[in-house]
């Protein structure tokens, strides 16, 4: 029996106590993945024997292996807190400019709004967005949330259904000509906010006076006046002109005439933002659409039902502020604003390897690339063989506590045995010195 029999045995059980204690120690790390200590025989044979008497020389460290199983994801609540559901790790790029690969989620936006990891020394790689929320897929860049505001868009459209009650009396406007200050002068109105350049908001009013059995005349103020500022009062060359609605016999609209042009679509050009102060209107400064407006008229009917209007939509907003941010599951980051809105602020990239185990442990729970690994290939979560992201969570370490404990007793054990060989073999050299 050799002493290095024994010794081998000892540095291999040391080894392994040394990956066990590591999972231990890590039970609590989130998105830490466990490692095994892989052994091989070893024998000192020569090429030509027949190795049927050959008594192995110990045991050495093959590999310490480590174990990319998924981790339990429980729900942290962090804002930026996120885990990835299946294959894959985040991207990051760390202050040396080199990529690093994590399974950690802990993620945070430090001063300038980039994302970085729980320490701040490492950013989070991802595909940018365009001022209108479309992702750019091309070089991964840093993450960054913009918390500057979101600028205002002019109205350019105005969408919705409604019903005009077919049941409502004539107004006779000859007699009754139209006054928006005047109940009796119209059958019913319809509001609907829009937006100027500069974000301003006007409230938009369209008057309808049934004047005959399957017609309707539409009169159209914002902020109380004619879309060119004139005060919507008078007779003859100054009093409004209205659009002429008509509907067929079975209640849907056959055409909308304004100024001789036929449609479905009132289209209001000039308009000149302003201001209404005690009764004075005076232009804001603001511009409205070049093209005008177009009020889509299509879906308005003429039924013997009760008049109403669903919740009109416009394209049109205000200055909005950054309220929150929400992840979905293909790393979409959307940011949501004060003014109803949201858009996308950039997408999360994920990076796959052909050989995990190549990769190299760097410490703070990330990897990198080496030669056995390959090259990463990056894309977006859900796509291949990439997983989901989980917003507001994080991964927990795969480390299996119980099994850990089983293999620390064995490696004690194993230690122990190895430690005894050792002895014995010490005793056999003090016998055979004596007998000398």
């Amino acid at each position: 029996m050799s002493f290095n029999i024994g010794l081998s045995g000892l540095y291999a059980a040391n080894k392994q106590l040394d990956v066990t204690g590591n999972n231990i120690a890590n039970v609590a790390t989130t998105g830490f993945k466990s490692s095994r200590a892989e052994f091989a025989d070893i024998y000192a044979a020569s090429k030509l024997g027949t190795g049927q008497n050959s008594i192995g020389n110990g045991v050495n460290l093959a590999a310490v292996s480590q174990q990319f199983t998924q981790g339990d994801v429980n729900n942290s609540g962090g804002t930026l807190d996120m885990a990835i559901q299946g294959g894959g790790f985040f991207v990051q790029k760390g202050s040396d400019g080199s990529l690093e690969y994590t399974r950690n989620g802990a993620f945070r936006a430090d001063k300038d709004g980039y994302i970085t990891n729980n320490t701040g020394t490492s950013r989070l790689q991802g595909y940018a967005a365009d001022a209108d929320g479309n992702i750019i897929k091309g070089g991964l860049t840093d993450l960054k949330l913009d918390l500057s505001s979101l600028p205002p868009k002019a109205s350019t459209k105005v969408d919705s259904t409604s019903n005009l009650n077919s049941s409502e009396l004539p107004i006779d406007q000859t007699t009754k000509p139209f006054d928006p200050t005047d109940t009796t002068t119209f059958t019913t109105q319809y509001s609907t906010t829009l937006y100027d350049t500069q974000g301003n908001a006007h409230p938009m009013v369209q008057y309808l006076v049934k004047t005959n059995d399957n017609t309707w005349n539409s009169y159209t103020l914002i902020d109380g006046r004619n879309p060119d500022g004139s005060a919507p009062t008078g007779t003859g060359s100054t009093a409004p002109v209205p659009s002429t609605l008509t509907f067929d016999s079975s209640g849907k609209l056959s055409s909308i005439v304004t100024g001789g042009v036929s449609g479905t679509t009132l289209t209001i050009s000039g308009w000149v933002p302003g201001t209404v102060t005690n009764g004075v209107w005076k232009a804001n400064g603001a511009a409205s659409n070049p093209t005008g407006i177009a009020v889509n008229m299509a879906n308005i009917t003429q039924y013997n039902s009760a008049t109403y209007r669903n919740p009109p939509t416009t394209d049109g907003y205000a200055t909005g502020q950054i309220t929150g941010l929400k992840i979905d599951g293909s790393g979409v980051l959307f940011a949501t604003f004060s003014n109803q809105q949201s858009k996308a602020v950039g997408q999360i990239s994920l990076a796959s390897f052909n050989n995990e185990q190549g990769l190299q442990p760097a410490g703070g729970t990330t990897w990198k690339e080496t030669f056995a690994s390959g090259q990463p290939g990056f894309d977006t979560p859900q796509v291949g063989t990439l997983g989901s992201i989980v917003a507001n969570s994080l991964e927990n370490s795969n480390v299996n506590l119980t099994n850990e404990l089983v293999d620390l007793i064995k490696a004690q054990s194993n230690y122990q045995a190895n430690a005894k060989t050792i002895s014995t073999q010490s005793t056999i050299m003090q016998t055979i010195i004596q007998m000398t």
